[in-house]
Order: C-alpha cells, then sequence, then structure tokens
C-alpha cells in the first residue's frame, strides 16, 4: 500500500437523528522496403484477493505497442507452493511453479492500447508473493510505456499581466520509448484554453479574466500515453500595472535584500516607476533602483529594487513601486535580526503561499486543501477543503504577526473562516427547538456501507446535554459556533450549499458546504456518496441522501453539520500563540476581539468530550443496558473524532439534534489549546463550567498519552465508550481508560486509523509546545520517551535527504489505566513498516523536537530539527513552495464500486446517475475533464501507478510555521 494513501484524515459523520425525523493504421509516402511488424509491447497488471489458505488473481494484459496482438500466450511463475485450482477469460495450466494462460476465442485480438482481463483461483500455504515477471509470446512485458515529460516554459510562475492582453503559453515535450508527441493541450485550470500538434508547442490566450489563474501544459504521445506540466500560476490585473517578482521580503539587519519589478503590458512611451517605503518600520530603506525607467522595448526585462536595512531595527514595512496610469505594486518588506535566517525562509515560503498567482486560495481567500485539483484523500477532490486548512491559514497568519508585526492577517485569517466555514444563523436555523433533555435518537454504527441504512432506535435510552444551557447563557444564542469539516470551494459538485443558502445548485458561485462519510468505520473515501449538509430532496433520490444512510419510515427535509475537533482545537492553539506574540510586542488589544471569539469557539468544542449519545462513559454495554448519563458523567474529558448538530429546515414545525462522539484517538489530542482554555486568562471560555472542564481535560489528556504509549515510545490509537459504534461488548479482556476499551484503530479501518505517522507527530507537536510553555512534568516523561524513539527511526543522509517513519504497525494492548501507578505497557508494541520524505510530515516532526529541544536542552532533538529543515530547504524546492513526488497506487481504486442499496436511484446535481452500479468515478464525472485525468484511465488500463507532485496547504503552512520555530526557539 502506497504511504501516501494514508494521509487520509476521515471524518465520521452523524448517523443519529431526532425521533421527529420524517427523513485506423495510416501508410506514409512512397515506402519501397518490406515493412516490419513493431517489436510486441506489453504490461501486466496483477491483482489478489486473498483470504489466508486461497486467492483469486486478476490480470489485466494491455497492449503497449502500435500493432495489435493476435493471440496471446501469457507465463509467469510462482515462488511458493500456489496450486491453481481453476481459471477464466483464457485457458489456464501449471506445470510445476510455471502458470500459462492461452487466450479465449473471443479475446485473442488485443488492439494497440487495449486491454483483456483474466483471472484464476489458487489454494496456498505459507506465503503467498506475487510473481515479479511476466510475459506474452516469449517477449517479457518490461512494464507500461512511460509517459512524456511536459514542461510549461512560458508564462514565467507569478507573472502579472492586463486583462485583455495576450498570455502568451509555451511548452516543452518530449516523449519515451521512440514514441513522438502528437500534441499538447493548455489549461487554465480545468477549463481548456486550446491545444497546438507542432513543436514549438504554444499558445496565445486573451481572454483571460481578472484574478489568479493556474495553467497546465498536457501533451500526449503516439502510444497513447499522456502527462501534465506543473502547474504555472499567473495574475490578470484589471488594467496596466507595475508588476513586483514577489509580495514578501526578508532583510537581516545591516544587510541588503533586492526583488525585481517591470510592468504588465507594453507601453506606448517611456514610462518612470518610483518605489518608496509607504509605512512601517522606518530602518528599512530604498537604496537602489528608487526610480527606474522602463520604455517600450524593455518594459518586460525585469529591474532590480534594493532594500537595506540598519544595524538594529526590527519589524515590517510596505514598499510601493508607482507609476502614472498603473496600478502599483506592494510588497512587504520584513526586517529580521542578523541571525534569523530561518525567519527569512518563513517569509520566503510565507510568499509563495500567499501569492494569489499560485493557486493557494479560491477568489473570496479560502486556502484550498491542495493546489492540485486532482487528488483524493479524505476531501475527495483538490479544491475542497477542510476546517483544518482554515485552521493552518490562522496558525500561519500568528507566526506572520510575530515576524512581522502585523495582525491585520490574523484577525482577517479568523474573519474569513467565521464568515465561510462557520455554519450562519440561516444555516442552522431551528436550533431554538433542541431539547437538552433528549438531544438524539440512537441509532447504530455499523460494520460495512452494504450494512446501511442504520435503523432509528427510539427505545434506546439517551443522556442530557449538560453543557447546551450554559452556553446559551454565556453567549445569547441557540447556534452553535463551530466550524463544520468540509466545503467544496469551486461548488464543483454543485450542491449550492453556500452559507445562508440550501440547495442553491451548479449556479451558485460561492463555496458550498458538503458532507462524505457516514456509514460506518470500513467506509473508506474511495465508498463515499457526497451530500450536501442542507438536504431539501433537489438532488439524491426522492429523499434527498438521507434514506443511505438512517432509516425510518418518513423524511423530512434537514441541515446538518460535523465538527472536527482538531481543527477547532487548532484554531484555539493558534489564538493562543497569537495572543503571546502580539503581547511582547505590546500589541495585544489588537487580537483581543479575535482572542474572545477563540474562547467561545473553545467552550462549544466541549461537546466533543461527550459520548456520542450522551451516556454514561465507563464500562458502556449495550444500547439498552449501559446507562444514560445524568450531566457530566456523560463526559470522558477527550477531544473525539468529531461532534455534530442538524435539524429540520422548517422553522415553523422544527426540531434539532445534537450527539458528541464516543471515539477518542491519540491523534486529535491538544494539550496546548486545552491549557489555553483553562490556564490563559484572555482564553477563558464565559461559560459556568467551561475553564473547569478544559482543566479536567486537560490532566484527562495527559493520562491518556501516557496511557497509550507503547513499550518502545509510540502513541497507540485510542479508546471508545461505544464498541464498534453501537456499545456492543468488547473481545474478553480488553484493557480499559476509566473504563473505556482500548482500540488499536478508533474510528475508521480503512486504511487503519492509526498506522500513519503523521498523527504522531502532530499529536506530539501541541504536546512539545505545552512542555516548552510550562515545563510539565508528565508532559516530559512521555516526550522523553517518544522522542528518543523516533529519533532511533529516523536517517539523514549527507546530502541532506531524510526517511522518516511512515506506515506503523501494532500489537498487544496497554495495561488498564491506573492513574496511581501506571502501567509500564510492556505487551503494547510498534514496528516500522516502512519510511518516507513526506515533507508536511517531516516538517511537523521538526517542530515538535524544536519546542522539546527548546525546553529539555536535548541536543540531538535540536540539530536533527535542523537537519530535516535543512535537507528539504536544499532538496525539495520549487516554484510554489516544498514537495516530493508521491506515487498512488491507491487511485486504482477511482473504480472501486459504491454501495447503493437495490432500487435505489437519484442523481447527482450534474446529473450523474447515482444507482447499484455506481462508481467512485462514475457519481464524480467531472474528475473525467481534469488534465491529469489520463494519468488515472492509464492506470486502470493497467500502466504503472501515477506519480503526482502535490502543494497541500496544510503541509506548506506547516512547513513554513517549522523554521519559523526553529528561528524562534534555537536559532
Amino acid at each position: 500500500m502506497d504511504p501516501s494513501r494514508r494521509r487520509r484524515r476521515a471524518r465520521r459523520l452523524w448517523t443519529a437523528v431526532v425521533a421527529a425525523l420524517a427523513l485506423p493504421l495510416t501508410m506514409l509516402g512512397t515506402i519501397t522496403t518490406t515493412a516490419q511488424a513493431a517489436a510486441l509491447q506489453c504490461s501486466v497488471d496483477y491483482k489478489t484477493n486473498d483470504w489466508g489458505s486461497g486467492f483469486t488473481a486478476d490480470l489485466t494484459l494491455t497492449n503497449r505497442g502500435t500493432d495489435p496482438i493476435s493471440g496471446w500466450t501469457l507465463a509467469y511463475a510462482y515462488a511458493g507452493d500456489q496450486k491453481l485450482s481453476n481459471g477464466w477469460n483464457g485457458s489456464w495450466s501449471q506445470s510445476g511453479k510455471q502458470i500459462t494462460v492461452t487466450n479465449a476465442s473471443y479475446n485473442g485480438t488485443i488492439a494497440a492500447g487495449a486491454a483483456v482481463s483474466t483471472g484464476a483461483q489458487f489454494t496456498y500455504s505459507g506465503s503467498n508473493a506475487d510473481p515479479t515477471s511476466f510475459s506474452v509470446n516469449g517477449t517479457p512485458c518490461t512494464g507500461a510505456h512511460q509517459p512524456p515529460i511536459t514542461v510549461l516554459t512560458s508564462p514565467a510562475a507569478g507573472a502579472v499581466y492586463t486583462q485583455g492582453d495576450a498570455v502568451p503559453l509555451a511548452a516543452t515535450a518530449a516523449a519515451a520509448d521512440g514514441a513522438t508527441i502528437t500534441k499538447v493541450e493548455f489549461y487554465d485550470d480545468t477549463a481548456l484554453l486550446g491545444t497546438d500538434t507542432s513543436a514549438p508547442y504554444s499558445l496565445s490566450a486573451s481572454g483571460l479574466t481578472v484574478g489568479g489563474h493556474s495553467l497546465v501544459a498536457k501533451a500526449y504521445d503516439s502510444l497513447g500515453a499522456s502527462a501534465s506540466s506543473t502547474p504555472v500560476g499567473i495574475r490578470v490585473a484589471s488594467g496596466p500595472a507595475v508588476v513586483a517578482s514577489t509580495t514578501q521580503l526578508a532583510v537581516q539587519q545591516g544587510k541588503t535584500g533586492t526583488y525585481e519589478i517591470r510592468l504588465s503590458t507594453q507601453p506606448s512611451a517611456n514610462v518612470t516607476v518610483t518605489t518608496a517605503r509607504t509605512g512601517g518600520n522606518t530602518g528599512l530603506t530604498v537604496t537602489g533602483g528608487a526610480s527606474l525607467t522602463f520604455t517600450p522595448s524593455n518594459w518586460n526585462t525585469a529591474q532590480k529594487v534594493t532594500i537595506t536595512g540598519n544595524g538594529s531595527g526590527t519589524g515590517a514595512a510596505t514598499f510601493e513601486s508607482s507609476a502614472t496610469g498603473h496600478a502599483k505594486a506592494a510588497v512587504t518588506v520584513t526586517q529580521i535580526a542578523a541571525s534569523k535566517a530561518y525567519d527569512a525562509r518563513f517569509l520566503e515560503l510565507y510568499g509563495k503561499i500567499t501569492n494569489p498567482a499560485n493557486g493557494y486560495f479560491s477568489p473570496e481567500g479560502i486556502p484550498y486543501h491542495s493546489v492540485e485539483t486532482l487528488i483524493v484523500e479524505a476531501p475527495d477532490h483538490g479544491h475542497e477543503t477542510t476546517s483544518e486548512a482554515y485552521s493552518y491559514l490562522l496558525w500561519l497568519q500568528a507566526m506572520y504577526g510575530k515576524v512581522t508585526g502585523d495582525w491585520t492577517k490574523f484577525n482577517g485569517a479568523w474573519e474569513i473562516m467565521e464568515k465561510y466555514m462557520i455554519p450562519t444563523h440561516a444555516d442552522q436555523p431551528t436550533n431554538s427547538f433542541y431539547n437538552a433533555s433528549k438531544p438524539a435518537t440512537y441509532a447504530p454504527e455499523l460494520d460495512t456501507p452494504n450494512e446501511y441504512p442504520a435503523k432509528l432506535d427510539a427505545s434506546v435510552s439517551v443522556g442530557p446535554d449538560p453543557i447546551a444551557g450554559e452556553l446559551k447563557t454565556a453567549y445569547g444564542t441557540d447556534d452553535v459556533y463551530a466550524m463544520h469539516w468540509l466545503q467544496d470551494v469551486d461548488n464543483v459538485y454543485g450542491f449550492g450549499n453556500s452559507p445562508g443558502k440550501c440547495e442553491a445548485g451548479p449556479a451558485d458561485t460561492g463555496p458550498s458546504y458538503i458532507n462524505t462519510f457516514q456509514r460506518g468505520a470500513q467506509e473508506s473515501v474511495w465508498e463515499t456518496v457526497p451530500q450536501p449538509t442542507c438536504d431539501a430532496f433537489k438532488y439524491g433520490g426522492k429523499n434527498g441522501y438521507l434514506d443511505l444512510f438512517t432509516g425510518d419510515a418518513s423524511y423530512a427535509k434537514q441541515w446538518k453539520f460535523t465538527n472536527a475537533p482538531d481543527a477547532d482545537a487548532r484554531a484555539v492553539q493558534a489564538a493562543y500563540w497569537a495572543d503571546i506574540w502580539a503581547e511582547q510586542q505590546g500589541k495585544g488589544s489588537q487580537v483581543s476581539a479575535t482572542l474572545a471569539k477563540a474562547a467561545k469557539m473553545g467552550d462549544y468544542l466541549r461537546y466533543a468530550m461527550y459520548d456520542k449519545y450522551f451516556k454514561k462513559v465507563g464500562n458502556c454495554v449495550g444500547p439498552s443496558t449501559c446507562p444514560a448519563g445524568t450531566g457530566k458523567d456523560s463526559s470522558h474529558y477527550l477531544l473525539s473524532w468529531y461532534y455534530a448538530w442538524g435539524g429540520a429546515t422548517d422553522t415553523s414545525a422544527g426540531w434539532s439534534w445534537r450527539i458528541g462522539s464516543s471515539h477518542a484517538h491519540g491523534g486529535y489530542q491538544n494539550p496546548l489549546a486545552a491549557y489555553a482554555l483553562s490556564s490563559y486568562a484572555d482564553l477563558k471560555p464565559k461559560s459556568a463550567t467551561g475553564q473547569a472542564d478544559w482543566a479536567k481535560s486537560l490532566d484527562r489528556q495527559l493520562e491518556f498519552y501516557r496511557w497509550l504509549q507503547s513499550s518502545e515510545g509510540a502513541i497507540a490509537g485510542g479508546a471508545t465508550n461505544s464498541w464498534a459504534g453501537r456499545y456492543a461488548t468488547p473481545p474478553a479482556g480488553k484493557s480499559t481508560f476509566y473504563g473505556m476499551y482500548y482500540d488499536q484503530q478508533p474510528v475508521y479501518h480503512d486504511p487503519p486509523s492509526n498506522q500513519w505517522f503523521g498523527f504522531q507527530a502532530w499529536s506530539m507537536e501541541r504536546v512539545a509546545e505545552y512542555y516548552q510553555q510550562t515545563g510539565d512534568a508528565d508532559a516530559k516523561v512521555v516526550l522523553d520517551k517518544w522522542v528518543d524513539w523516533a529519533l532511533s527511526k529516523t536517517t539523514v543522509n549527507p546530502d541532506g535527504s531524510f526517511l522518516i517513519p511512515s506506515t506503523l504497525q501494532w500489537s498487544g494492548q496497554p495495561d488498564t489505566w491506573n492513574a496511581s501507578s501506571p502501567g509500564a505497557n510492556t505487551g503494547l508494541h510498534v514496528t516500522v513498516a516502512d519510511y518516507t520524505n513526506d515533507v508536511g510530515v517531516a516538517a511537523a516532526y521538526a517542530r515538535t523536537l524544536t519546542y522539546y529541544a527548546a525546553r529539555s536542552g536535548d541536543a540531538e532533538a535540536g540539530s536533527t530539527a535542523k537537519a530535516l529543515l535543512d535537507g528539504m530547504w536544499n532538496n525539495n524546492q520549487d516554484a510554489l513552495g516544498i514537495a516530493v513526488p508521491e506515487t498512488r497506487a491507491d487511485y486504482n481504486r477511482f473504480d472501486d464500486g459504491v454501495y447503493v442499496p437495490s432500487g435505489w436511484t437519484g442523481t447527482m446535481p450534474n446529473g450523474d446517475p447515482i444507482s447499484a452500479s455506481s462508481t467512485f468515478d462514475s457519481i464524480r464525472s467531472f474528475y473525467e475533464d481534469d488534465p491529469s485525468w489520463s494519468k488515472i484511465e492509464s492506470y486502470l488500463a493497467g500502466g504503472a501507478a501515477p506519480v503526482f507532485t502535490y502543494h497541500r496547504f496544510w503541509a506548506q503552512a506547516d512547513i513554513a510555521m517549522a523554521m519559523g520555530s526553529y528561528a524562534e526557539l534555537l536559532e
């Protein structure tokens, strides 16, 4: 399994509602020589379904040559004792370890570029290794034809053009394996601009709209392969403009820095551009290029502006370059201490991330999950976003304030988040009908998607919600102040659930709330059916999408939202740091209003501390026998996987519901946020018991880490108060934490939720921040052991390249928790199955080591943090940030079936049908218009697994912040 697949962070949505729910071949020239058949070229894709003593093998044979294959015999060998039982779509035979398959009468001809499938069933004992080589008609299948190499050479990344002027696109393309390039297509994001069929490949695009554009070239070769270039971001201005090469520049004390300017369009006469400081740090001055002349012949040739810092100043200043009749170019120049090279790195990366031309943000300023659109993880499209991304934006802007002293961007990030990701009253209109004495109606979580819909059961007792009343008293509203977890920023699906709107449809231009995961722990992203957050039965089936998930006699139009607690906690964490840093600058008042909002968010975040149905926490077995809670005894005081709330859309006969979650994952805990909300005055919640609850949560989280720490030092999965999501009886001997049962893979199983090292790095980074701030010995005990383990599994090579853990495997279980005498967990073990150079995870890991080293003085931790940051800085930079190629073997699942009950029919907003024969791709046909779709087509036809270089927003932000953290604490 490819490591990159493990980045999926699934969110399990609600399965509860209230009782009121009413839910040809061409001959060229005059060739005189005898024609020769082209050499046979082939590839074989081999897949198995293995049950331990037997398996089925599915083989796809693809003709990679230019001539048809007429009659074929496929041969390969096993290394073990595999025995053929029977086969299909060909004549199968076995001699010793050798397997031979000859075509059937109906599939003997394979056209160029086409494929046939065959398969068989085998028995075996011992190991079952895949065969390593195949041949067809005696010719080795050496693998898939390599796709062409495509580079967009014009325009330059970050270029600015004037609306109406032609944007010159140019590309180079080179084919492999003797093939030739047949055409190059040029795209603006996913919109085709035009095609060129001969070199040099170029296109003049003059109709681009004002704003940012992500341009891509895609080359096709004579063997049917294709490949896209790395995106190049540009900006189109509404009129003539002065263009700067960057928006951010760092200048160290006593040193100089430069940036370049030019014009966006050719002038009819000479243009003089003057550059001057317009505000901010007076220690920065223009010492070169204060006045530059551009002529009609050199207007597009960049000229330099030089900024010099004095020997003692710090802080930011704005420099504007202006010319008559042209829009100004503004550059923020930040003077940093002479020793702070890593702050300079932070600002350089920050400039790349926030440059509108680079494609990280929507026109509204919302951070996309990734610059690239074809990506499937927890978000199933790159231009969706998550509450996670919003929280990373807040964190990034807080550190920008620390480095520059400018807090407007941090406050602005919270305003964007509040406007687009926190549901408005119009989005949650019936909260006033919420009955806190009966928060929701029970429905079981089921093991596999094909067991859904889940039947509602009003006979199962649920406990009262003990915090709803105090939240209303504190904030004067029935509405919940929390982020929904998933948003379709460009409304690609077309639901049109933009803030304040319910199923406005594909024509809606605003960002749209959506939901996906909702059918148990085994439902992977590849098996989801996306749905709107406000279901007015306009799309889907006769009951919208509701009857795919819950079973009831009838259904009512309704709204529903799900919160990802780790994201809201990270937002609080970012606010804490913003206040700390602003206070150090004497600017605490500038962020105080935002701090109050963060405290409010933290107050509502306590819903993540409660059992899903507010049942009593501890030894909770049987939906009918596990007693309902009576108040705070339904709280486990941990950050669970989600909380959710919803209700009817009918404001005259409304109802609403709220649920917590019974499942707590070690990777979601945030002791820094708990500390801030319980002990930091500026983040004190207004509710009566909020501060006390977070104080108890802080202690409970630190205990949770200690309980989950393996003998080696890694942190295991988590615990649940509801085994299997339905209060089932756990396996005998299952260890417990305050009566909650140990779960190696809490919440989701495809893939297992705690096999990704990223959860280790994310969570331990929060512990390390808390430890650095407080010196808490309980945090140090956990960190000492974890850091020793992680360092022992880290390799940094002389050239700066590195490998860190990727996939973790677990065995055993922790000792049952004894708070007065914690066990050593000698029966709980972790092994590292494989390693990665993932730069986002490495950044989070480096930050953990940085904060830990800063407080503990551990030299190895500090030097390893520096080595990881230097390695990615020196080896993995590109025009958009820092990134590495990823092989996405999991993309063979684009053809995975999506379970839809027999007889259920409906449509997606774009008209894609939903039925029992639906697949992941068939209900997302927009993917087939993506410039990178041909990579997926080739792979599904038997080609090599596709390789992508992704620029995820969270990863780029984490890398930038890791540079800033190192500068602050260790540089």
